[in-house]
Protein backbone atom coordinates (compact mmCIF):
# COMPACT_ATOMS: atom_id res chain seq x y z
CA UNK A 1 0.00 0.00 0.00
CA UNK A 2 1.40 3.40 -1.03
CA UNK A 3 1.94 5.83 1.84
CA UNK A 4 -0.06 9.04 1.79
CA UNK A 5 1.90 12.18 0.85
CA UNK A 6 3.35 14.16 3.74
CA UNK A 7 1.59 17.20 2.27
CA UNK A 8 -0.92 17.36 -0.57
CA UNK A 9 -2.61 20.41 -2.05
CA UNK A 10 -5.64 19.63 -4.18
CA UNK A 11 -7.41 22.01 -6.55
CA UNK A 12 -6.02 25.16 -4.93
CA UNK A 13 -7.38 28.38 -6.45
CA UNK A 14 -6.65 31.98 -5.45
CA UNK A 15 -7.44 35.33 -7.01
CA UNK A 16 -6.24 38.84 -6.12
CA UNK A 17 -8.57 41.30 -7.78
CA UNK A 18 -8.15 40.88 -11.54
CA UNK A 19 -5.10 38.62 -11.13
CA UNK A 20 -5.75 34.87 -10.97
CA UNK A 21 -2.73 33.71 -8.99
CA UNK A 22 -3.63 29.99 -8.82
CA UNK A 23 -6.03 28.00 -10.98
CA UNK A 24 -6.78 24.58 -9.50
CA UNK A 25 -3.23 23.61 -8.54
CA UNK A 26 -2.37 20.08 -7.37
CA UNK A 27 0.92 19.49 -5.56
CA UNK A 28 2.01 16.34 -3.71
CA UNK A 29 5.05 16.18 -1.42
CA UNK A 30 6.23 12.70 -0.41
CA UNK A 31 7.86 11.88 2.91
CA UNK A 32 11.65 11.92 2.69
CA UNK A 33 11.93 14.06 -0.44
CA UNK A 34 13.07 17.51 -1.51
CA UNK A 35 10.53 18.83 -4.00
CA UNK A 36 11.59 21.84 -6.07
CA UNK A 37 8.80 24.27 -6.97
CA UNK A 38 9.81 26.33 -10.00
CA UNK A 39 8.28 29.05 -12.14
CA UNK A 40 8.76 32.60 -13.36
CA UNK A 41 8.00 35.59 -11.14
CA UNK A 42 4.27 35.79 -10.49
CA UNK A 43 3.69 32.14 -11.38
CA UNK A 44 2.08 31.52 -7.97
CA UNK A 45 4.83 29.69 -6.09
CA UNK A 46 4.91 31.85 -2.97
CA UNK A 47 1.13 32.20 -2.97
CA UNK A 48 0.76 28.40 -2.95
CA UNK A 49 3.20 28.05 -0.06
CA UNK A 50 1.50 30.88 1.87
CA UNK A 51 -1.76 28.95 1.57
CA UNK A 52 -0.12 25.76 2.82
CA UNK A 53 1.27 27.73 5.76
CA UNK A 54 -2.03 29.40 6.62
CA UNK A 55 -1.00 32.94 5.69
CA UNK A 56 -3.59 33.08 2.90
CA UNK A 57 -6.92 31.36 2.52
CA UNK A 58 -7.63 29.65 -0.79
CA UNK A 59 -10.75 30.48 -2.77
CA UNK A 60 -11.11 26.75 -3.46
CA UNK A 61 -9.24 23.52 -2.78
CA UNK A 62 -8.14 21.20 -0.01
CA UNK A 63 -5.01 20.67 2.11
CA UNK A 64 -4.15 17.15 3.29
CA UNK A 65 -1.43 16.14 5.74
CA UNK A 66 -0.56 12.44 5.76
CA UNK A 67 -3.84 11.82 3.94
CA UNK A 68 -6.05 13.75 6.39
CA UNK A 69 -7.84 16.92 5.30
CA UNK A 70 -7.19 19.99 7.45
CA UNK A 71 -8.44 23.56 7.57
CA UNK A 72 -5.32 25.71 7.98
CA UNK A 73 -6.34 29.27 8.72
CA UNK A 74 -3.18 30.59 10.40
CA UNK A 75 0.57 29.96 10.64
CA UNK A 76 0.03 28.83 14.24
CA UNK A 77 -2.32 26.12 12.99
CA UNK A 78 0.19 25.12 10.30
CA UNK A 79 2.99 24.84 12.86
CA UNK A 80 0.79 22.71 15.11
CA UNK A 81 0.38 20.32 12.18
CA UNK A 82 4.13 20.10 11.57
CA UNK A 83 4.52 22.63 8.73
CA UNK A 84 7.31 25.20 8.97
CA UNK A 85 8.18 27.96 6.53
CA UNK A 86 11.32 29.93 5.73
CA UNK A 87 10.12 33.06 3.98
CA UNK A 88 11.72 34.86 1.07
CA UNK A 89 12.22 37.87 3.34
CA UNK A 90 13.47 37.86 6.91
CA UNK A 91 10.76 37.80 9.59
CA UNK A 92 12.83 38.03 12.76
CA UNK A 93 12.36 41.00 15.10
CA UNK A 94 15.58 43.04 14.87
CA UNK A 95 15.54 44.26 18.49
CA UNK A 96 15.32 40.74 19.94
CA UNK A 97 18.16 38.28 20.40
CA UNK A 98 18.51 35.10 18.39
CA UNK A 99 17.21 33.08 21.35
CA UNK A 100 14.21 35.36 21.84
CA UNK A 101 13.29 35.16 18.16
CA UNK A 102 13.45 31.36 18.22
CA UNK A 103 11.36 31.21 21.40
CA UNK A 104 8.76 33.53 19.90
CA UNK A 105 8.48 31.42 16.74
CA UNK A 106 8.40 28.06 18.52
CA UNK A 107 6.34 29.01 21.57
CA UNK A 108 9.15 28.18 23.98
CA UNK A 109 9.30 29.65 27.49
CA UNK A 110 11.91 32.32 28.07
CA UNK A 111 14.25 31.16 30.84
CA UNK A 112 17.92 31.09 31.75
CA UNK A 113 18.21 27.80 29.90
CA UNK A 114 16.84 29.27 26.63
CA UNK A 115 20.16 30.36 25.04
CA UNK A 116 21.73 26.94 25.64
CA UNK A 117 18.63 25.23 24.25
CA UNK A 118 18.69 27.35 21.09
CA UNK A 119 22.41 26.87 20.53
CA UNK A 120 22.05 23.10 21.00
CA UNK A 121 19.29 22.97 18.37
CA UNK A 122 21.29 25.11 15.96
CA UNK A 123 24.32 22.81 16.29
CA UNK A 124 22.13 19.73 15.94
CA UNK A 125 20.79 20.87 12.55
CA UNK A 126 24.22 22.05 11.39
CA UNK A 127 23.53 25.79 11.56
CA UNK A 128 25.32 27.09 14.67
CA UNK A 129 24.34 30.52 15.99
CA UNK A 130 25.20 32.82 18.88
CA UNK A 131 21.95 32.76 20.85
CA UNK A 132 22.66 36.05 22.61
CA UNK A 133 23.42 38.06 19.46
CA UNK A 134 20.88 40.69 18.46
CA UNK A 135 19.08 39.74 15.25
CA UNK A 136 19.78 43.10 13.61
CA UNK A 137 23.54 42.64 14.11
CA UNK A 138 23.67 39.36 12.19
CA UNK A 139 25.07 39.19 8.67
CA UNK A 140 22.66 38.32 5.89
CA UNK A 141 23.69 34.61 5.80
CA UNK A 142 23.28 34.36 9.59
CA UNK A 143 19.85 36.00 9.39
CA UNK A 144 18.87 33.32 6.89
CA UNK A 145 20.26 30.67 9.21
CA UNK A 146 18.12 32.08 12.03
CA UNK A 147 14.99 31.83 9.86
CA UNK A 148 15.61 28.11 9.32
CA UNK A 149 16.35 27.41 12.99
CA UNK A 150 13.11 29.20 13.94
CA UNK A 151 11.13 26.90 11.62
CA UNK A 152 12.83 23.74 12.85
CA UNK A 153 12.40 24.72 16.52
CA UNK A 154 8.67 24.15 16.14
CA UNK A 155 9.32 20.48 15.17
CA UNK A 156 8.43 20.95 11.50
CA UNK A 157 8.09 17.71 9.54
CA UNK A 158 7.45 19.59 6.28
CA UNK A 159 9.71 22.58 5.63
CA UNK A 160 8.67 25.16 3.02
CA UNK A 161 11.74 27.07 1.78
CA UNK A 162 11.08 30.19 -0.31
CA UNK A 163 14.31 31.22 -2.08
CA UNK A 164 16.52 30.17 0.87
CA UNK A 165 19.79 30.43 -1.09
CA UNK A 166 19.11 33.76 -2.82
CA UNK A 167 21.06 35.67 -0.15
CA UNK A 168 23.91 33.16 0.12
CA UNK A 169 27.28 32.80 -1.54
CA UNK A 170 27.80 29.54 -3.50
CA UNK A 171 29.63 27.73 -0.68
CA UNK A 172 27.03 28.85 1.86
CA UNK A 173 24.21 27.69 -0.43
CA UNK A 174 25.86 24.27 -0.76
CA UNK A 175 26.09 23.95 3.03
CA UNK A 176 22.43 24.88 3.43
CA UNK A 177 21.26 22.36 0.85
CA UNK A 178 23.33 19.64 2.51
CA UNK A 179 21.52 20.46 5.74
CA UNK A 180 18.16 20.18 3.97
CA UNK A 181 19.20 16.81 2.52
CA UNK A 182 20.13 15.54 5.99
CA UNK A 183 16.77 16.83 7.26
CA UNK A 184 14.72 14.88 4.69
CA UNK A 185 16.85 11.76 5.19
CA UNK A 186 15.46 11.69 8.71
CA UNK A 187 12.00 11.11 7.20
CA UNK A 188 10.95 14.74 6.83
CA UNK A 189 10.02 16.61 3.64
CA UNK A 190 11.02 19.93 2.08
CA UNK A 191 9.67 22.17 -0.67
CA UNK A 192 12.39 24.27 -2.31
CA UNK A 193 11.45 27.40 -4.26
CA UNK A 194 14.42 28.67 -6.25
CA UNK A 195 15.20 30.46 -9.51
CA UNK A 196 18.55 28.70 -9.76
CA UNK A 197 17.67 25.84 -12.10
CA UNK A 198 20.98 24.01 -11.76
CA UNK A 199 20.58 24.13 -8.00
CA UNK A 200 17.03 22.78 -8.18
CA UNK A 201 17.94 19.89 -10.46
CA UNK A 202 20.95 18.85 -8.38
CA UNK A 203 19.34 19.23 -4.94
CA UNK A 204 15.76 18.02 -5.50
CA UNK A 205 14.23 14.57 -5.88
CA UNK A 206 11.24 15.87 -7.86
CA UNK A 207 10.35 19.14 -9.57
CA UNK A 208 7.05 20.84 -10.31
CA UNK A 209 6.79 23.87 -12.61
CA UNK A 210 4.06 26.49 -12.25
CA UNK A 211 3.21 28.88 -15.05
CA UNK A 212 0.56 31.58 -14.69
CA UNK A 213 -1.02 29.75 -11.77
CA UNK A 214 -1.13 26.32 -13.42
CA UNK A 215 1.00 23.18 -13.05
CA UNK A 216 2.63 22.67 -16.45
CA UNK A 217 5.25 20.05 -15.60
CA UNK A 218 6.09 17.64 -12.79
CA UNK A 219 8.39 14.65 -12.48
CA UNK A 220 11.67 13.25 -11.13
CA UNK A 221 14.50 15.76 -11.11
CA UNK A 222 16.91 13.17 -12.51
CA UNK A 223 14.82 12.94 -15.69
CA UNK A 224 14.76 16.71 -16.29
CA UNK A 225 17.15 19.04 -18.08
CA UNK A 226 17.76 22.71 -17.54
CA UNK A 227 16.49 23.54 -21.04
CA UNK A 228 13.28 21.54 -20.61
CA UNK A 229 12.49 23.17 -17.28
CA UNK A 230 13.26 26.64 -18.67
CA UNK A 231 10.89 26.03 -21.60
CA UNK A 232 8.17 24.92 -19.20
CA UNK A 233 8.68 28.07 -17.13
CA UNK A 234 8.84 30.72 -19.83
CA UNK A 235 7.83 29.14 -23.14
CA UNK A 236 9.67 27.66 -26.10
CA UNK A 237 10.70 30.91 -27.77
CA UNK A 238 11.85 32.65 -24.61
CA UNK A 239 13.79 29.62 -23.38
CA UNK A 240 16.16 29.89 -26.33
CA UNK A 241 17.72 33.05 -24.96
CA UNK A 242 20.52 34.57 -27.05
CA UNK A 243 23.82 35.57 -25.55
CA UNK A 244 23.57 38.76 -23.57
CA UNK A 245 24.59 41.83 -25.57
CA UNK A 246 28.05 43.28 -25.23
CA UNK A 247 28.43 45.78 -22.44
CA UNK A 248 28.79 49.46 -23.36
CA UNK A 249 32.26 50.94 -23.50
CA UNK A 250 33.12 53.41 -20.74
CA UNK A 251 33.33 57.02 -21.83
CA UNK A 252 34.06 60.39 -20.33
CA UNK A 253 35.51 61.51 -17.05
CA UNK A 254 35.06 59.61 -13.78
CA UNK A 255 31.77 60.45 -12.03
CA UNK A 256 32.45 58.34 -8.92
CA UNK A 257 35.82 58.88 -7.27
CA UNK A 258 36.79 57.37 -3.90
CA UNK A 259 40.26 57.93 -2.46
CA UNK A 260 41.57 56.19 0.68
CA UNK A 261 37.94 55.69 1.69
CA UNK A 262 37.04 54.07 5.00
CA UNK A 263 33.44 53.32 6.04
CA UNK A 264 32.31 51.97 9.42
CA UNK A 265 29.93 49.07 9.78
CA UNK A 266 26.42 50.16 10.74
CA UNK A 267 26.18 50.76 14.49
CA UNK A 268 29.86 49.95 15.00
CA UNK A 269 33.23 51.65 15.38
CA UNK A 270 34.86 48.94 13.26
CA UNK A 271 35.55 49.75 9.58
CA UNK A 272 33.73 47.59 7.07
CA UNK A 273 35.76 49.06 4.20
CA UNK A 274 39.19 50.57 4.84
CA UNK A 275 41.55 52.62 2.68
CA UNK A 276 39.73 51.89 -0.57
CA UNK A 277 40.27 53.82 -3.80
CA UNK A 278 37.89 53.38 -6.75
CA UNK A 279 37.07 55.39 -9.86
CA UNK A 280 34.06 54.75 -12.13
CA UNK A 281 33.40 56.50 -15.44
CA UNK A 282 30.12 56.98 -17.18
CA UNK A 283 29.32 53.89 -19.23
CA UNK A 284 31.09 51.53 -16.85
CA UNK A 285 29.34 48.72 -15.00
CA UNK A 286 31.50 47.76 -12.03
CA UNK A 287 30.59 44.50 -10.35
CA UNK A 288 31.70 43.82 -6.76
CA UNK A 289 32.16 40.14 -5.95
CA UNK A 290 32.81 38.92 -2.44
CA UNK A 291 31.66 36.72 0.40
CA UNK A 292 29.01 38.56 2.41
CA UNK A 293 30.44 40.81 5.11
CA UNK A 294 33.71 41.79 3.41
CA UNK A 295 32.85 45.46 3.03
CA UNK A 296 30.87 45.57 -0.21
CA UNK A 297 27.73 46.71 1.60
CA UNK A 298 29.53 49.62 3.25
CA UNK A 299 31.12 50.67 -0.05
CA UNK A 300 27.88 50.65 -2.00
CA UNK A 301 25.96 52.49 0.68
CA UNK A 302 28.62 55.17 0.95
CA UNK A 303 28.44 55.76 -2.81
CA UNK A 304 24.64 55.85 -2.57
CA UNK A 305 24.85 58.48 0.18
CA UNK A 306 23.45 56.23 2.90
CA UNK A 307 26.68 55.85 4.89
CA UNK A 308 29.03 58.63 5.94
CA UNK A 309 32.73 57.94 5.28
CA UNK A 310 34.90 57.78 8.39
CA UNK A 311 37.93 59.01 6.46
CA UNK A 312 39.16 59.61 2.94
CA UNK A 313 37.25 61.37 0.18
CA UNK A 314 34.27 60.43 -1.96
CA UNK A 315 32.83 62.43 -4.87
CA UNK A 316 29.66 61.18 -6.58
CA UNK A 317 27.80 63.02 -9.35
CA UNK A 318 24.05 63.40 -8.67
CA UNK A 319 21.39 62.21 -9.08
CA UNK A 320 22.05 58.79 -7.57
CA UNK A 321 19.59 55.89 -7.69
CA UNK A 322 19.80 53.12 -5.10
CA UNK A 323 18.40 49.58 -5.35
CA UNK A 324 18.57 48.02 -1.85
CA UNK A 325 19.20 44.35 -1.08
CA UNK A 326 15.98 43.95 0.96
CA UNK A 327 12.98 45.12 -1.02
CA UNK A 328 10.49 44.69 1.82
CA UNK A 329 12.22 46.68 4.58
CA UNK A 330 14.04 49.31 2.51
CA UNK A 331 12.66 49.18 -1.00
CA UNK A 332 8.90 49.45 -0.61
CA UNK A 333 6.22 50.17 1.97
CA UNK A 334 3.98 47.14 1.59
CA UNK A 335 0.75 48.74 2.81
CA UNK A 336 1.05 51.64 0.36
CA UNK A 337 -0.02 51.58 -3.27
CA UNK A 338 2.44 51.30 -6.13
CA UNK A 339 1.70 54.94 -6.99
CA UNK A 340 2.47 56.08 -3.45
CA UNK A 341 5.72 54.09 -3.46
CA UNK A 342 6.66 55.68 -6.78
CA UNK A 343 6.06 59.18 -5.45
CA UNK A 344 7.98 58.52 -2.21
CA UNK A 345 11.01 57.23 -4.08
CA UNK A 346 11.42 59.85 -6.79
CA UNK A 347 11.90 63.03 -4.77
CA UNK A 348 10.70 66.54 -5.45
CA UNK A 349 11.92 66.88 -9.04
CA UNK A 350 9.37 64.55 -10.61
CA UNK A 351 6.69 65.56 -13.10
CA UNK A 352 3.94 65.13 -10.51
CA UNK A 353 5.51 67.44 -7.93
CA UNK A 354 3.70 70.76 -8.45
CA UNK A 355 3.52 74.07 -6.57
CA UNK A 356 0.21 73.06 -5.04
CA UNK A 357 1.41 69.62 -3.93
CA UNK A 358 1.47 66.17 -5.50
CA UNK A 359 -0.47 65.74 -8.73
CA UNK A 360 -1.73 62.24 -8.01
CA UNK A 361 -3.46 61.74 -11.36
CA UNK A 362 -0.16 62.27 -13.19
CA UNK A 363 1.63 59.92 -10.80
CA UNK A 364 -1.00 57.21 -11.30
CA UNK A 365 -0.77 57.52 -15.08
CA UNK A 366 3.01 57.17 -14.94
CA UNK A 367 2.80 54.15 -12.65
CA UNK A 368 0.41 52.46 -15.08
CA UNK A 369 2.90 53.16 -17.87
CA UNK A 370 5.72 51.63 -15.84
CA UNK A 371 3.61 48.56 -15.08
CA UNK A 372 3.31 47.98 -18.81
CA UNK A 373 6.87 48.91 -19.73
CA UNK A 374 8.49 46.70 -17.08
CA UNK A 375 6.04 43.77 -17.33
CA UNK A 376 4.94 44.12 -13.71
CA UNK A 377 2.17 41.70 -12.77
CA UNK A 378 -0.18 43.82 -10.67
CA UNK A 379 -3.87 44.66 -10.71
CA UNK A 380 -3.00 48.31 -11.32
CA UNK A 381 -1.34 51.41 -9.94
CA UNK A 382 -3.60 51.31 -6.88
CA UNK A 383 -2.44 47.80 -5.86
CA UNK A 384 -0.68 47.60 -2.52
CA UNK A 385 2.99 46.72 -2.91
CA UNK A 386 2.66 43.77 -0.51
CA UNK A 387 0.24 42.01 -2.90
CA UNK A 388 2.94 41.60 -5.56
CA UNK A 389 5.32 38.67 -5.80
CA UNK A 390 8.91 39.33 -4.75
CA UNK A 391 10.10 39.47 -8.35
CA UNK A 392 7.44 41.98 -9.32
CA UNK A 393 8.26 44.10 -6.28
CA UNK A 394 11.86 44.17 -7.51
CA UNK A 395 10.69 45.34 -10.93
CA UNK A 396 8.82 48.23 -9.27
CA UNK A 397 11.95 49.27 -7.37
CA UNK A 398 14.10 49.20 -10.50
CA UNK A 399 11.49 51.06 -12.54
CA UNK A 400 11.33 53.76 -9.87
CA UNK A 401 15.13 54.00 -9.65
CA UNK A 402 15.52 54.49 -13.40
CA UNK A 403 12.66 57.00 -13.47
CA UNK A 404 15.03 59.60 -12.00
CA UNK A 405 17.40 59.27 -15.00
CA UNK A 406 20.32 58.87 -12.59
CA UNK A 407 23.95 59.57 -13.42
CA UNK A 408 24.98 56.92 -10.89
CA UNK A 409 23.12 53.67 -10.14
CA UNK A 410 24.02 51.64 -7.05
CA UNK A 411 22.42 48.19 -6.85
CA UNK A 412 22.68 45.55 -4.13
CA UNK A 413 21.91 42.12 -5.61
CA UNK A 414 19.73 43.59 -8.40
CA UNK A 415 18.32 40.27 -9.64
CA UNK A 416 17.99 38.39 -6.35
CA UNK A 417 14.84 36.26 -6.52
CA UNK A 418 14.17 37.00 -10.19
CA UNK A 419 13.45 34.42 -12.88
CA UNK A 420 15.48 34.00 -16.07
CA UNK A 421 13.58 36.52 -18.17
CA UNK A 422 13.19 39.09 -15.40
CA UNK A 423 16.92 38.93 -14.61
CA UNK A 424 17.71 39.40 -18.30
CA UNK A 425 15.42 42.42 -18.41
CA UNK A 426 17.20 43.98 -15.41
CA UNK A 427 20.58 43.42 -17.08
CA UNK A 428 19.29 45.04 -20.27
CA UNK A 429 17.97 48.04 -18.30
CA UNK A 430 21.27 48.54 -16.49
CA UNK A 431 23.22 48.22 -19.73
CA UNK A 432 20.95 50.74 -21.40
CA UNK A 433 21.46 53.19 -18.51
CA UNK A 434 25.22 52.74 -18.81
CA UNK A 435 25.07 53.22 -22.57
CA UNK A 436 23.29 56.51 -21.90
CA UNK A 437 26.21 57.63 -19.74
CA UNK A 438 25.38 56.41 -16.23
CA UNK A 439 27.94 54.77 -13.98
CA UNK A 440 26.66 51.50 -12.50
CA UNK A 441 28.05 49.94 -9.32
CA UNK A 442 26.51 46.65 -8.19
CA UNK A 443 27.18 43.73 -5.90
CA UNK A 444 25.91 40.19 -6.30
CA UNK A 445 26.24 36.87 -4.54
CA UNK A 446 25.84 35.21 -7.95
CA UNK A 447 29.32 34.99 -9.43
CA UNK A 448 27.92 34.25 -12.89
CA UNK A 449 25.98 37.50 -12.77
CA UNK A 450 29.09 39.48 -11.86
CA UNK A 451 31.06 37.92 -14.72
CA UNK A 452 28.29 38.40 -17.32
CA UNK A 453 27.08 41.89 -16.41
CA UNK A 454 30.14 43.81 -15.29
CA UNK A 455 32.51 45.62 -17.63
CA UNK A 456 34.98 45.59 -14.74
CA UNK A 457 35.14 43.29 -11.71
CA UNK A 458 36.53 44.13 -8.29
CA UNK A 459 36.60 41.72 -5.35
CA UNK A 460 35.85 42.78 -1.79
CA UNK A 461 37.96 40.84 0.68
CA UNK A 462 38.74 41.71 4.30
CA UNK A 463 37.51 45.26 3.82
CA UNK A 464 39.64 46.03 0.77
CA UNK A 465 39.20 45.91 -2.99
CA UNK A 466 41.16 43.77 -5.42
CA UNK A 467 41.00 44.75 -9.10
CA UNK A 468 40.55 41.76 -11.40
CA UNK A 469 42.16 41.62 -14.81
CA UNK A 470 39.83 41.89 -17.84
CA UNK A 471 38.50 38.47 -18.79
CA UNK A 472 38.97 36.95 -15.33
CA UNK A 473 36.77 33.87 -14.91
CA UNK A 474 34.91 32.23 -12.03
CA UNK A 475 37.90 30.31 -10.71
CA UNK A 476 40.17 33.34 -10.57
CA UNK A 477 37.52 35.59 -9.03
CA UNK A 478 36.52 32.88 -6.56
CA UNK A 479 40.13 32.50 -5.42
CA UNK A 480 40.38 36.27 -4.86
CA UNK A 481 37.16 36.18 -2.82
CA UNK A 482 38.82 33.68 -0.49
CA UNK A 483 41.97 35.81 -0.23
CA UNK A 484 44.06 33.42 -2.30
CA UNK A 485 46.78 34.77 -4.62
Amino acid sequence: MTAAPALALRGIAKRFGRVEALSGVDLSIAAGEIHALLGENGAGKSTLMHIAYGMLRPDAGEILIAGVSHHIDSPRRARSLGIGMVHQHFTSIPALTVAENVALAAGWDVSQALPARVEALARQVGLPLDAMAAADELSVPLKQRLEIVKALAADARVLLLDEPTAVLAPAEADDLLQMVRAYVERGNSAVLITHRLDEALSAADRVTVLRRGLVVRTGPAAAESRAAVARAMIGDAAAELPDEPAAPAPAGAPIVVAQSLSVLRAGSSVPGMSGVSLSIRGGEIVGVAGVEGNGQRELLRAVAGLAVPASGSLVVAPPVAFIPEDRTTEGLIGEMSLTENLVLGTGDTSAWDGPGGIRWAAARRRMEELIGAFGIRASGAAAEARTLSGGNQQKVIIARALEREPRVIVAEHPTRGLDILAAREVHDRLRAAAAAGAAVLFSSGDLDEVVHLATRVVVATAGRLVDMQPGAGRAEIGAAMLGQP
